[in-house]
């Protein structure tokens, strides 16, 4: 049975909830118009302080997720997996009950909307207020919280979430958020009873309120241990993330609001506090823990660039399509793009876990355009190598190369730095071996005879006809190049390369119901399919479905064991917990141990011992088939 106001009443309402701002903003708008426009300033106020609260929140959570800056400093190792993102999604609930309980004071105190826009006597007596009355009043509640019933029915809420991050502070119940606002009122009502209150006092002390409980929340150590030392009275006046982190991970200590003080009174600081931050703040310039497998990704283009956790970690935790609320972003991410293509190397976007060893995807600071602009590609080539030589560094055991940063234009699928780095330790891995895996999965587990295949004379193209044709499957090689089809002709076995077909033109498959999509069509071009007719694809970026009587496969990718740990955010257009093909082909090659680097073309003999390794360690096929409406 649920606790009394343990759950929040526009908890069904989803993203509708943000209507109940509206009476505010219709206050406001008829205000201008019919009224004097004084009397609505105070709907005016509540407005833009819940815009500048919940920008708080957001800036600590993007801070918080920036990996390149504090993977360091993080205090739990552990990453925010998809289950606490999706219990911590209506964190703001709290900014909306707040912003009606003001409406509520303003109504029992209508003349404070008379108040100056400056008072310095405030700022010295909501301090003192909030010392006297706050602080003692949330220790109380704190830790009667965390009695039996109260924190079964209520608090457990707060603590299910594994990983502290800024939204976590947000994630309570209706009673607790309650009681939090009337943490924060009484200060502010008792300096407009005794004459001291401004707007501006009000302003900063909501604004400081939640930077703190963000600051205690953001799970890195960002407070040096420096300043206790030349100021030792300091740690009993303000807390840090670490010494907050303990009361999340060792229940019983550390209940204090913001200042360590009233813990020393209470008898409940926890011994290892003031230990536990300065190794925290000492060992942040070392490296953390040393991946055992890197996915070497690219940003895809600008409005992708967005889809990050760094930015907006609901959004990049569900798959990738352009929602309209970013695009006001877009101005952000094309700077971004600018700065990133003058001044930038490979960095951390994320992480996550699987059967105890680190896994991180690590980003080439460049778009997918400027792989193909001519006078760029020494750069990239430049950025992959640092990013090879730096994993060879650390001690990382295998690093894949995504999409356009193993294209065989670039650098050969890789060749080009085994050749440069003929010693190196860390293994190179294209993950094509894997990629075609799955393609010819997807295509032998019908009863297929004839394929047509574009992009025939690719490196993946090349694998997939010469695999096929051993299982005596036709195939149709769209290829204008005979020297090319020739080529792959004579590494076919002599009894097999009769089902190798060169053709010239899309009307040759009109009857041909696979198509293999491996060179990017158009819809004039996807016109010469049968009815019926599927898509398999490994093209970048995939074809656009444009048949509604035909079906469209995904790009070939496989679905991480259900073990892992940390995950948080899709790759892509992908599902969540799938990863493309040639990232899960790194991870194949790390959980093996392999030691042969897999870059050039593929070995055609290894497809089914690199499938079969994937299915021996977890790792599933996606079903792809997909209709267009």
């Amino acid at each position: 049975m649920e606790g009394l106001l343990s759950t929040w009443p526009w908890e069904k309402l989803g993203c509708f909830k943000y209507l109940l701002y509206g009476p505010f903003v219709a206050k406001v708008m008829y205000s201008r118009f019919q009224e004097d426009s004084i009397k609505a300033t105070w709907c005016l106020h509540v407005l833009i302080l819940c815009s500048l609260r919940g920008l708080i929140y957001q800036l600590w959570s993007s801070f918080s997720n920036m990996l390149f800056l504090t993977r360091n400093r993080l205090i739990i190792k552990q990453g925010v997996d998809f289950k606490q993102i999706d219990k911590e999604w209506d964190w703001d609930n709290f900014i909306l009950l707040q912003a009606i309980m003001a409406s509520l004071a303003y109504y029992t105190f209508p003349n404070i909307i008379n108040i100056p826009i400056w008072n310095l006597n405030g700022f010295i007596m909501i301090i003192i207020l909030h010392m006297v009355f706050s602080e003692p009043l949330y220790y109380y509640l704190h830790k009667l919280f965390h009695g039996s019933y109260l924190f079964t029915n209520y608090h457990s809420l707060h603590h299910s979430s594994a990983v502290p991050q800024p939204f976590t502070a947000g994630h309570a119940t209706f009673l607790e958020h309650i009681l939090l606002g009337g943490v924060i009122g009484i200060p502010i009502l008792g300096c407009y009873v005794m004459g001291y209150g401004s707007i501006a006092m009000i302003y900063s002390y909501v604004l400081i309120f939640d930077f703190l409980r963000c600051l205690g929340h953001c799970n890195f150590e960002i407070i040096p241990h420096q300043l206790f030392l030349a100021l030792p009275f300091m740690k009993y006046l303000i807390y840090t993330p670490t010494y907050h982190s303990l009361h999340h991970s060792e229940m019983g200590t550390n209940y204090c609001l913001f200042m360590p003080l009233f813990d020393v009174i209470g008898n409940t600081l926890n011994p290892k506090s003031w230990e536990m931050h300065t190794k925290a703040s000492i060992q942040s310039g070392a490296n953390s823990q040393v991946p055992n497998f890197v996915f070497l990704a690219h940003v895809v283009d600008i409005t992708s660039a967005l889809h990050v956790p760094y930015v907006l970690r609901s959004f990049s935790s569900i798959p990738y399509t352009t929602k309209p609320y970013i695009i006001p972003l877009l101005p952000l991410s094309f700077l971004a793009m600018i700065i990133m293509w003058l001044y930038s190397k490979p960095f951390l976007n994320s992480f996550y876990y699987l059967n105890n060893y680190l896994h991180q995807t690590w980003v080439i600071p460049r778009f997918g355009f400027q792989y193909f602009l001519p006078f760029a590609t020494n750069g990239i080539n430049n950025q992959i190598e640092l990013a090879i030589l730096r994993a060879n560094k650390l001690g990382v055991k295998v690093i894949s190369l995504a999409a356009l940063n193993k294209n065989e234009g670039l650098n050969g699928g890789g060749t080009l730095f085994i050749n440069k780095y003929p010693n190196l330790k860390v293994r190179v891995v294209h993950g094509n071996t894997l990629t075609a895996a799955v393609i010819l999965n997807q295509v032998t587990k019908h009863d297929v005879n004839e394929v047509f295949l574009t992009g025939a004379t690719s490196k993946l193209g090349r694998a997939i006809a010469l695999y096929l044709c051993t299982k005596q499957v036709r195939v149709l090689m769209l290829t204008s190049s005979t020297e090319r089809f020739q080529k792959i002709l004579k590494e076919a076995p002599y009894e097999d390369q009769k089902y190798l077909v060169q053709v010239t033109k899309y009307q040759a498959a009109k009857n041909c119901k696979t198509w293999i999509v491996g060179k990017w069509i158009t819809p004039r071009e996807q016109k010469f399919a049968p009815v019926g007719a599927h898509f398999h694809q490994f093209v970048v970026p995939p074809v656009l479905p444009y048949r509604s009587d035909c079906t469209y496969g995904d790009l070939a990718a496989m679905r991480l064991p259900p073990h892992v740990k940390g995950l948080g955010s899709c790759e892509y257009t992908m599902e969540r917990g799938v990863v493309h093909a040639c990232h899960a082909g790194g991870v194949v090659h790390s959980l093996e141990g392999w030691t042969h680097h897999e870059v050039g073309a593929i070995d055609v003999q290894r497809i089914d011992l690199v499938w079969e390794a994937a299915l021996k360690h977890g790792l599933m096929p996606v079903s792809s088939f997909k209709k267009t409406d």
